[in-house]
């Protein structure tokens, strides 16, 4: 078979090589057929019976879980178990069944259907990519329905001298359950037809620090079982079936590449300090309080991202369900007593325009200029302050940063303070300890934030500059749209201009500055950042230590004014060539 190769998306770095494993998801051409009346409570206890296996499945993936397993994989399993116990999943298909007469499987797969055309009218990247969470738990019930999981390789060992035969999965898409089985199987990256930069096989890529590459279409349907792969992580590429002298280059890298990482896990307690002596700090994202053990081992100074979206993504029903005061205080809480006095940045929901927490609601003709993120919890006082006095009760027990996402109006700003001094005197009067002087930030993410800051940094104690929205309004493009995604480039001379303009205000005004979207690990960029003033930089942990490496061998005094050449470049060529130059210094 001639050698060919396939371009995806980028998610998680380094290579992978090893041999193809197909992961067959369960069959969606099920049989369709109706059934008779007599026969419908029967075909309802096939359903129950199957959610019920799937549960019990679910239930020992948790209880088996490694003890080095990354939070990511037990705070997924946790959500499809929330799925599977939702009765938006299994007492909908029932009633299905009951009211249509349709089989088992036609009823699950038309109301995973449904749920799946809901989710994507979200906006925002990351919540729209968890309708893969609900597909993937409807996968799992067609298994057990149908019979047709999939059954594992067995590793052979490999002869002395010999390259071990490990796997590479390869699937129209993967669920971090199905990640989880393949941890003891020697797999060593994944190949996805789906997903995008924010979606589940990503982000657990990213925590397992595994080679992935999402978005490559039809590559379950091109690339066969037990075929060579080099999945080159950096590029976003895959190789099939390589010739022997492209194969050896590529394990000549690969070996240079964990030569590199070994001597990175030395740098876990040195200070991110440069080689002019300013100290960087280096913070982490996070989704769940579980996370937090990780960003500490990484040696992140403190939390610059916590996702409170995640919290919710259980809700997936009526908005009745949200989750109590008291269950998000108890989340708050933990990831600041885990964090052992260091900062904790908890961003308020941020959900997109369909509000999938309350799916009665009217969907936007366009989500992503729609009732969005803080927009959303105006437009919801009683829910934001719920989430309010959660997170003010939480900074009780450790320093809390409060993020706000999505602000571009000044009154929008100050409706946003009234409720958090509603919040405040609702504790009060309630004698509830907390904060007083917590600190309270704005997400620049929108463009007329950028280029109005007066308004912010005159109200406000912190920005962060959420880049991936940023990029995306600034350039009018989706990133997870395939057919948009080679025009979002975080180089565009807007981009930078923009960046540049939030950075420097900042430091004018005396107010820290952070960037906490994937501009931030991206190491390619670091010294660029630093370049244009930037002191705080928050991503995932598995990236901290690669970028602190880059801040260590960096020099602020050559770093700036090759920096301040970049934002004089218009053209692509002369921006990628400025940007090249940094390295060299």
């Amino acid at each position: 078979m001639a050698s060919f190769t396939l371009h995806g998306i980028p998610v998680s770095r380094g290579i992978a090589i090893g041999r193809a494993h197909l992961l067959k998801p369960a069959a969606r051409d099920v049989k369709h057929y109706l059934v008779a009346e007599e026969k419908v409570e029967a075909e309802v206890r096939r359903l129950t019976d199957a959610v019920a296996v799937v549960n019990e499945e679910l239930r020992t993936l948790r209880r088996e879980l490694p003890a080095d397993a990354p939070s990511e994989l037990a705070a997924f399993i946790d959500l499809h178990g929330l799925i599977l116990a939702d009765p938006i999943i299994s007492e909908e298909a029932q009633r299905i069944i009951r009211s249509r007469h349709y089989n088992a499987e036609w009823a699950l797969l038309t109301q995973i259907d449904e749920l799946s055309a809901q989710f994507d009218e979200i906006d925002d990247a990351y919540l729209r990519e968890r309708k893969n969470d609900i597909l993937q738990v409807g996968e799992r019930l067609l298994k057990v329905l149908t019979g047709s999981a999939t059954p594992l390789p067995v590793s052979e060992p490999a002869a002395p001298g010999d390259y071990a035969p490990q796997m590479v999965v390869v699937a129209h898409d993967i669920s971090p359950a199905d990640m989880l089985q393949f941890r003891d199987r020697a797999f060593v990256g994944f190949v996805t037809d789906l997903g995008g930069q924010n979606s589940h096989t990503a982000i657990v890529a990213r925590s397992l620090d595994i080679p992935a590459a999402v978005g490559m279409s039809n590559a379950s349907v091109l690339i066969a079982e037990d075929d060579w792969i080099i999945i080159d992580g950096d590029a976003g590429i895959v190789i099939v079936d390589p010739a022997p002298v492209v194969l050896e280059q590529y394990r000549d890298a690969q070996a240079r590449l964990l030569r590199e990482r070994k001597k990175l896990g030395k740098l876990k307690k040195t200070p991110a300090v440069t080689r002019d002596g300013t100290f960087i700090h280096l913070l982490a994202n996070i989704e769940l309080p579980e996370d937090c053990p990780g960003a500490l081992d990484a040696g992140a100074v403190g939390v610059g991202l916590f996702r409170s979206e995640f919290l919710f993504m259980g809700h997936t029903g009526q908005a009745a369900r949200l989750p109590s005061e008291d269950e998000q205080f108890e989340s708050y809480r933990k990831a600041v007593v885990a964090m052992k006095g260091r900062p904790v940045t908890i961003r308020t929901l941020d959900v997109g325009a369909d509000k999938p927490l309350d799916r009665d609601e009217e969907t936007a003709l366009n989500p992503a200029l729609g009732l969005r993120a803080i927009r959303y919890c105006l437009s919801e006082p009683q829910m934001f302050l719920t989430q309010l006095r959660a997170i003010l009760r939480a900074s009780a027990y450790g320093p809390i940063h409060l993020l706000i996402p999505m602000l571009a109006h000044a009154f929008e700003i100050d409706q946003t303070l009234a409720l958090i001094e509603q919040a405040k005197q609702q504790l009060r009067d309630a004698k509830k300890k907390f904060d007083d002087d917590i600190k309270i930030g704005a997400m620049i993410e929108i463009p007329a934030a950028a280029l109005t800051l007066p308004l912010f940094v005159k109200r406000m104690d912190f920005l962060s500059i959420g880049t991936n929205d940023l990029i995306q309004y600034t350039l009018a493009v989706d990133r997870v749209d395939h057919e948009v995604a080679h025009l979002y480039n975080p180089l565009h001379p807007a981009v930078l201009q923009l960046l540049w303009l939030t950075i420097s205000t900042g430091a004018k005004a005396g107010i820290p500055v952070a960037v906490c979207g994937e501009l931030a690990g991206d190491t390619r960029l670091t010294r660029l950042l630093l370049g244009l003033g930037l002191r705080e930089f928050s991503m995932h942990p598995a990236q901290l230590l690669a970028v602190k490496q880059e801040i260590l061998n960096s020099d602020l005094t050559l770093l700036e004014p090759a920096a301040k050449k970049v934002l004089k470049a218009w053209e692509p060529a002369a921006i990628a060539e400025a940007v090249g130059r940094l390295s060299l210094l």
